[in-house]
């Protein structure tokens, strides 16, 4: 029951933060380090990867491979976390900087979410 729950919320959370990069992209394209390329598009592909990850969690042929994805993601977007905590005067209107330096080790709290709900032994069992 509780792993059903949690997995409900992982995917209404990455949808949700997906759909997010195409209503608010200025927020994310700001983040994105400046050593990467095509920061608009990089946004747009990490949304859609965000919300594809979210609907694949809740298929349950599909969940373990959605959560490597998202695994991979979140990894992917470790870099704009660094970049907010580095420069955190670029990045007032967001936030503070003990927020971006907590959301660091946040990102770690997440990948185990998704490895307990998506990938673990168990998280196939999960049915909603």
């Amino acid at each position: 029951m509780i792993r059903r729950i949690a997995l409900l919320v992982l995917a209404i959370f990455f949808v949700a933060a997906g759909v997010n990069h195409f209503v608010h992209p200025g927020i994310y394209v700001r983040i994105v380090p400046p050593w990467l390329p095509a920061a608009a598009l990089l946004v747009q592909i990490s949304g859609f990867c965000e919300v594809l990850g979210g609907i694949g969690a809740l298929v349950p042929y599909a969940r373990r491979f959605a959560g490597v994805g998202l695994l991979a993601l979140l990894v992917a977007v470790f870099p704009a976390n660094v970049q907010m905590a580095q420069h955190p005067e670029l990045y007032e209107d967001i936030g503070a900087a003990p927020v971006f330096y907590f959301r660091l080790p946040l990102q770690l709290v997440l990948i185990a979410w998704v490895w307990w709900t998506c990938i673990s032994r168990e998280s196939s069992d999960v049915a909603l």
